[in-house]
């Protein structure tokens, strides 16, 4: 889709939400911190608000706010506080209180957005509902990336070296543990502050799947891009709501929200980041920007470096109180295959 016709489906969604809510009987506001033509304002977040105000009959009818109300990593709080009453955004811009969802960030693990979304969707249903982190907020899905990529500004990275002394902007914690490891250094920002960095010469690279190149229009200053077999790294997102607000809904109004929400909504995730990823490798590689697969060393120190993580992870879980953590894996991994192959 043109940046045009984003621009104006986004308007059209806009206009739609903002003058239809009130008729309705409940109005919720969601704060959005992308730009409206980004494909998650137009493609999941609207096309999610007019699946809910189809599913209520006209009752429930979410306004998307014109701009954020806070920054990317406020939006879990802003929600749980009732700021507003909607929110998006990565779990692990918050590292500490979503300590329980650090596997599915690590590298290698998967690059089916639509399997890892819906496998988190039903992990954190399995074995995460009485976890206090979660408290406040009503999730209404989850999402991944369909695993993230490396690129750099000026050079090929396809072996370890490759990565020494590299200032890569990068957006969480598994990321900055990653990089680390390689030897490469980490600098915190949101996505959103990826052409900034580069522009002014602050980081040589970045850690992004390949849609945000696009999306963020970066594909001038990132012209190579490192492949890896199930993702250089993921990152997990949430679409919540406000418990308090969320309670206040009638019963039968709920159910309407749920039925286009949960495995459904993270669905959606999934499949728009898919489509997505793979229509920005299509522009990427028309555009001459050169792809790269990581050396077998390469890769080699990265499935180690996967490992001592998840063995770390796992005495960390076990210290919050979750007597089988290998069993989250596990299940979450059983699930994504099964997805995967359908």
């Amino acid at each position: 889709m043109t940046r045009m016709k984003k621009t104006t489906l986004a308007f059209g969604i806009a206009l739609a939400l903002g003058t239809s809510a009130t008729q309705a009987q409940t109005s919720l506001t969601l704060s959005n911190w992308v730009p409206p033509n980004h494909f998650v304002s137009t493609d999941i977040l609207g096309a999610w608000a007019e699946e809910v105000t189809e599913a209520t009959e006209g009752r429930v009818q979410i306004r998307m706010l014109p701009s954020a109300v806070g920054s990317p990593e406020k939006h879990w709080e802003l929600a749980r506080l009732g700021v507003v009453d909607i929110t998006w955004g990565n779990f692990t811009y918050e590292p500490i209180r979503f300590k329980s969802l650090w596997f599915a960030e690590m590298p290698l693990t998967g690059s089916n957005a639509v399997a890892s979304s819906i496998a988190l969707w039903d992990t954190i249903g399995e074995y995460m509902s009485d976890d206090p982190a979660y408290d406040g907020v009503k999730l209404l899905g989850v999402g991944l990336l369909g695993g993230g990529a490396l690129h750099h500004g000026s050079q090929p990275v396809v072996d370890v070296s490759d990565l020494d002394n590299q200032k890569l902007r990068m957006g969480g914690p598994i990321q900055k543990e990653l990089l680390e490891a390689f030897g490469a250094v980490p600098v915190a920002a949101p996505a959103t502050r990826g052409y900034e960095l580069l522009e002014s010469g602050v980081v040589d690279g970045s850690l992004h799947p390949l849609e945000s190149v696009i999306a963020f229009r970066l594909e001038s200053q990132l012209e190579h891009h490192t492949l890896f077999p199930g993702g250089f790294y993921d990152a997990t997102f949430f679409i919540g709501m406000n418990e308090r607000k969320w309670d206040s809904l009638s019963d039968a109004d709920q159910d309407a929200i749920m039925s286009v929400s949960g495995e459904h909504l993270s669905r959606l995730w999934g499949e728009r980041f898919h489509a997505q990823n793979q229509a920005a490798e299509e522009e990427l590689r028309r555009l001459g920007n050169q792809f790269h697969q990581p050396s077998d060393a390469l890769l080699e120190k990265t499935h180690g470096i996967r490992e001592a993580m998840l063995t770390s992870w796992f005495e960390e879980m076990q210290g919050l109180g979750y007597t089988d953590p290998t069993a989250i894996v596990d299940f979450y991994e059983s699930r994504y295959q099964a997805l995967d192959s359908e």
